[in-house]
């Protein structure tokens, strides 16, 4: 790069200067982005005759093009009159133009001057015609609100002569605002100047961050009215007050032609990679998510519902990341799960990327002295094979939030700047740190031959050491395997698709937090259910419903471990309630505590461009009287597979039918958290008749004994769903009182057991869901106004229900070609996120979903009962 120092400020030409290009890789990633821009000598180089004057074919592409983009505004702000730049620059009617240095900012506005300033103006006119007229050369430009005063080809002395003649006459008029540009000296009865209308722009349009670029004088204004992220471009010499400065305006539309890219990928995402081809890596403390190009796209520390060190899946590249690759770039072979583990292997020709989640662990020397400790979870990366390997290593704590340091020391990393201690352990690797706009990226080339064909890399949490681990890495792995391969080992699988189910198993299992016991819903937030929509959620807590179905699906596999913690978890829920289990919340954090607000991340894009990012959900503020049927019907799940109820479990369950009995009659916001006001919900009502009945199951086959009251209770709540929940003009049980819409949820009214499988009811409600919300492989939960923009994909937990009641009413081989249409649309190792759209042939919603994987279970152990009858 050729540069010369000027006023302190360096003229690129040719490449652009590094540190612009950060600059505007930043400013190209703010929320609500103005782009302004002056017009002569910035998109159209200047000219001897200005009505010549038309702007580079590449600044109008560029200019076209970001005003075309969703959250990004551009203006020209001339020095012209409007009237002039509209007719020159000829810019599509989404670019605002703002004219006489920011005076006029519609055609219209010489209609607003008062009389007083009409005067004025013409006072100003006169005078100014009279020193051109002793001038010769000196052209006049008028505008609505002034006059320009030209002296560009003009003899300099006659020039200066005229200018004086201007500043001692007319500039001196009470009400006149003077601006100096380049051979011009205008005369305005306006007080304004470009500053103050970007200042006006920024205001109008709720800018977060303004890029300017001007060349003249009149643009100091507008470059001294930025601030904060704000970026000022300043094209040819002279003093500036912009923090950057490029040679000439072809140079400006490069900067733009840059901009457009970074903004558009920011928007849009980087080819953002199928939700449901990303492989899950779990170790019973947090997870992460792996590409199919083994790049770690999604962790987050200490615990999945922390804020991610590596956020890539919702906010691209910058967001952080851990990737690796060959050197020679090429398509992975392939990527599988090691059998019975949460292992995962990417396969490329001469390389093969092994990946898991190690627990903490502490290991000790001979005298017992502490010789590593690893404080939290550790992410560990196997390297093998015998071909070069680029690696490339970006945390970005806090969502990308926060921009940490990293120090090569020893034989690793450190990561630095963060609340928790974090080092790289990775002997051998020779790191390169780059900045890159404030944040720090580690670069390094493993030849895997000179390495003796092995390379481990350790993210080690809570911990800076970099100490050699003293088992060797095989051995580790084997102990990070083998309880996941015993606990595979104790399910009693089904024959039909029994490597998805295991793999179905695993993965809720490793949605499972083993410290609390709580249960994820899903791994993710913001994953969308619309492409480029906003209907994107943070599903990294403990719904209690879906907890509850998770467990039973375990338990219905034979594991009730996690069932058992899991009320213990939520019978700790019911404490913190002083007694009042009918007012516990939908969902808990993964400690069991109450939410914070939900928050949005507008610095971050979102999963291919699908805003806003979310961070908490206000769902936890909604009454879902449906949460107590899943509770209940778990614990007599559990206690009927053990044969005995604990003192934890009657407490939980004797508290759900005491918070149905005091709750069940009100209206609710239902299974689905629509943000609409509460509806006596059908779904709702037969899970407070499962709370009780299931109540009545526990209480007659571990209680020895029955409970009238109950049993009350339970008749009352169903002769009331089945009486007002029907709708005799559909014919069908709906979504709720009174509504006519159908929604998959009023399927329970049979699965539950409160109508049977040949009753006339549930047949004709199967039909009609079939007939309103199944499409092809999937069924949607409703097609009812939620009160949000956009639409949704179909979900699989709904797709399985329809299956379990198609198998209910005798509709076996519809069960069986749903099932099998169900599991095609699995992502390669197996994973399903929430929904799946059958248009676009691909996954949406948070990945992996706890519903999706626990309805394929439910469904092939149904199916494979039926083989066996």
């Amino acid at each position: 790069m050729n540069t010369s120092v000027n006023d302190g400020a360096a003229i690129a030409t040719g490449v652009m200067d590094p540190e612009l290009r950060s600059a505007i890789g930043r400013i190209a990633r703010v929320p609500q982005l103005l782009i302004a821009c002056d017009y002569d000598g910035t998109l159209a180089p200047i000219v001897e005759d200005p009505s010549t004057a038309v702007p580079l074919p590449e600044s109008v592409a560029a200019i076209r093009a970001l005003a075309a983009l969703p959250q990004t505004s551009v203006a020209v702000v001339s020095g012209r009159a409007l009237r002039d730049l509209a007719a020159l620059s000829r810019l599509p009617s989404e670019v605002h133009l703002v004219g006489s240095h920011g005076s006029e900012f519609d055609i219209g506005f010489v209609e607003r001057l008062s009389p007083e300033l009409v005067a004025v103006r013409q006072q100003v006119r006169n005078a100014l015609r009279e020193i051109a007229a002793e001038h010769p050369g000196i052209r006049l430009e008028r505008k609505p609100a002034s006059v320009a005063v030209h002296t560009r080809g003009v003899d300099p002395q006659v020039a200066a002569a005229a200018i004086e003649a201007v500043r001692n006459g007319p500039a001196t008029f009470d009400g006149v605002t003077v601006t100096q540009g380049k051979e011009v000296i205008e005369l305005s009865v306006v007080a304004t100047h470009k500053g103050t209308a970007v200042d006006q722009l920024r205001t109008q349009l709720s800018a977060s961050a303004v890029l300017f670029i001007g060349d003249d004088v009149t643009d100091e204004n507008a470059f001294g009215n930025l601030h904060g992220p704000d970026l000022g471009i300043k094209i040819g010499p002279g003093e500036t007050k912009a923090g950057f400065r490029v040679a000439e305006p072809i140079e400006a539309a490069r900067a733009l032609g840059l901009l457009l890219e970074t903004r558009r990928h920011w928007l849009f995402g980087e080819r953002a990679v199928p939700i449901e081809r990303h492989s899950m890596l779990a170790n019973g403390r947090t997870v992460a998510l792996l590409t199919p190009e083994a790049k770690v796209s999604w962790l987050c520390h200490p615990k999945p519902d922390s804020a991610a060190i590596f956020a890539d899946l919702v906010g691209g590249s910058p967001a952080g990341h851990f990737s690796v690759a060959p050197e020679r770039g090429g398509i992975p072979l392939g990527q599988r799960y090691r059998s019975g583990t949460m292992t995962v292997e990417t396969r490329w020709s001469g390389l093969t990327v092994t990946d898991w989640l190690d627990k903490p662990a502490r290991e000790t020397t001979p005298d017992d002295s502490p010789a590593v400790i690893t404080g939290d979870s550790t992410l560990i990366r196997v390297l093998t094979g015998s071909g070069r390997v680029r690696v490339e290593f970006a945390p970005r704590p806090e969502f990308g939030q926060v921009a940490v340091q990293m120090q090569p020391l020893g034989d690793g990393l450190l990561v630095l700047g963060s609340n928790e201690p974090v080092a790289l352990y990775s002997p051998g690797v020779e790191w390169q740190v780059n900045n890159d706009g404030g944040y720090e990226t580690a670069k390094a080339i493993v030849d895997l031959s000179a390495a003796g064909g092995q390379v481990v890399l350790e993210l080690r949490f809570g911990t800076h050491s970099l100490e050699h681990h003293r088992v060797p890495i095989h051995e580790r792995q084997a102990a990070a395997e083998q309880p996941w391969k015993d606990w595979v080992a104790s399910l009693r699988l089904p024959s039909t698709s029994r490597d998805l189910v295991a793999r179905s198993a695993l993965t809720l299992r490793g949605l499972c937090h083993e410290t609390t016991g709580s249960i994820l819903a899903a791994a993710t937030t913001s994953l969308p259910e619309e492409l480029g929509g906003v209907r994107n959620w943070d599903y990294r807590y403990c719904w209690l419903r879906d907890a509850a179905l998770t467990a039973r699906a375990l338990v219905d596999l034979g594991s009730i471990e996690e069932a058992e913690a899991f009320l213990r978890w939520v019978d700790g829920c019911i404490e913190r309630t002083g007694g009042h289990p009918e007012r516990l919340h939908p969902l808990y954090t993964i400690d069991g505590y109450e939410l914070g607000a939900e928050a949005v991340i507008d610095t971050l894009p979102g999963y291919a461009g699908s805003r806003p990012v979310r961070v908490g959900n206000l769902a936890n503020h909604q009454l879902q009287l449906d949460v107590f049927g899943p509770i209940a019907d778990l614990i007599a799940a559990v206690a009927d597979a053990r044969g005995s109820v604990r003192d934890d479990e009657w407490r939980v369950l004797e508290n759900m039918v005491e918070a149905v009995r005091r709750r069940w009659h009100e209206p609710d916001h239902g299974i689905w958290e629509a943000r609409l006001p509460p509806r006596h919900h059908v779904f709702s009502k037969v899970m407070c008749w499962m709370t009780v009945d299931r109540a009545l199951h526990v209480m007659r086959q571990h209680g020895g004994e029955d409970r009238s009251e109950w049993k009350d209770l339970r008749d009352r709540i169903g002769a009331n769903v089945l009486e007002h929940g029907w709708h005799s003009d559909v014919e069908a049980y709906s979504v709720a009182y009174g509504d006519e819409d159908m929604d998959a949820s009023s399927l329970w009214i049979g699965l539950s057991g409160l109508l049977p499988g040949d009753d006339p009811r549930f047949l004709s409600t199967v039909l009609k869901i079939e007939a309103d919300l199944r499409s092809g492989p999937v069924v949607y939960r409703y097609h009812w106004d939620d009160g949000l923009p956009g639409r949704e994909g179909g979900f699989h937990i709904c797709t399985a229900w329809l299956i379990e009641a198609y198998l209910r009413t005798g509709r076996r081989t519809d069960a069986e070609e749903l099932f099998a249409q169900m599991v095609l649309t699995a992502g390669p190792t197996g994973l399903l996120p929430e929904q799946y759209d059958p248009l676009a042939e691909r996954g949406l919603g948070n990945h992996p979903q706890a519903y999706s994987h626990l309805g394929l279970i439910r469904c092939a152990l149904l199916l494979d009962n039926m083989l066996k009858q």
